[in-house]
């Protein structure tokens, strides 16, 4: 989408792991997409799922 901004996961590191890349500037949708295959496809969120995506990742804790 034009005009996202894209930025990387503070949580990611820079061994080249698994880590994804949130665009959250445009109204009314949150842009999700890998770092290592960006041109793979991007998902698509609305701002109150992502909310609450984010909220359950908090609570939940690392995987693996």
């Amino acid at each position: 989408m034009t005009g996202a901004q894209w930025r990387k996961s503070t949580k990611s590191g820079n061994n080249g792991g698994s880590c994804v890349e949130v665009a959250d500037n445009l109204p009314g949708v949150v842009l999700v997409r890998d770092t290592k295959d960006r041109d793979g496809g991007t998902l698509t969120f609305g701002p109150a799922a992502w909310a609450g995506f984010v909220e359950l990742a908090k609570a939940i804790g690392p995987v693996g």
